[in-house]
This record gives C-alpha cells, structure tokens and sequence, in this order.
C-alpha cells in the first residue's frame, strides 16, 4: 500500500510539475507572440504613414505636372495661333503675287499678240511688194 501510496504522489507530483512547466512555456510563447504582433502592428503603422506620405508627395508632383502640362499647353496653343497669322499672311502675299504675275502674263499675251499683228503686216507689206515688184 505504502509503495502504491508513493506511486500516486510521485504521479500528482510529476503531472504538477509537467502542468508547472507547459505553463510557464505557454505564457513565454504568448509573451513572444505579443511581442510579434506589437512589432508587426508597429511594422504595419510605419508602412500606412510610408505610403500615405508618398501619396501626398506624388499628388503633390502631378499637380505640379498638371500646371507645367497646362503651361505648356497655353504656349503651344499661343504658338499655333501665331503661325497660323503667319500663314495667313503669307497666304495672302502669295496671293497677291499670283494676282500680279497673272496680270504681267495677260500684258505679255497683248504685247504678243500685238507683235503678231505687226510681223502679219510686215509679212503682207513685203508679199504685196513682192508681186508689186
């Protein structure tokens, strides 16, 4: 009796003691679990206020972008007006030009047809003398 007396209290000692022992390890696994999430709730703050500090910078650079792009823009379209008044103009004076040489080219055909009138006269004059003479 007494050795089943001892076997028992060493059995509750020992199950006293394992039960002692996975508790201690359970709070040293929890405690390094919480010490994980701390870091990882940290980790996972920073990287929120990374990325919302990035945002703001980049919607910073596309306005500014937005206005150099609007600038740009303007002055492309200031540019455009001005070489269309450019074209205009020398549409215009080549117009004009045409207009002038068209007038030159109708005096030429009435200096050319006059001299035609004058080399007929001379060639009848000269036909007429020939049967004359």
């Amino acid at each position: 009796m007494v050795k089943g007396f001892f076997a028992s209290a060493i059995k509750k000692v020992t199950l006293e003691l394992i039960y002692q022992v996975v508790d201690e390890r359970t709070v040293e696994i929890l405690a390094k679990i919480e010490e994980v999430r701390k870091r990882q709730e940290d980790d996972f703050r920073y990287l929120v206020q990374k990325i919302d500090t990035d945002i703001s910078s980049i919607r910073s650079e596309m306005g500014q972008l937005r206005n150099e792009i609007k600038g740009e823009t303007e002055s492309l379209r200031g540019e455009i007006g001005s070489l269309r008044g450019e074209i205009k103009g020398e549409t215009e004076s080549l117009r004009g030009e045409i207009g002038s040489l068209r007038g030159e080219i109708g005096s030429l055909r009435n200096d050319i047809g006059q001299l035609n009138q004058r080399i007929d006269t001379i060639i009848q004059l000269l036909v007429s003398q020939k049967h004359q003479g």
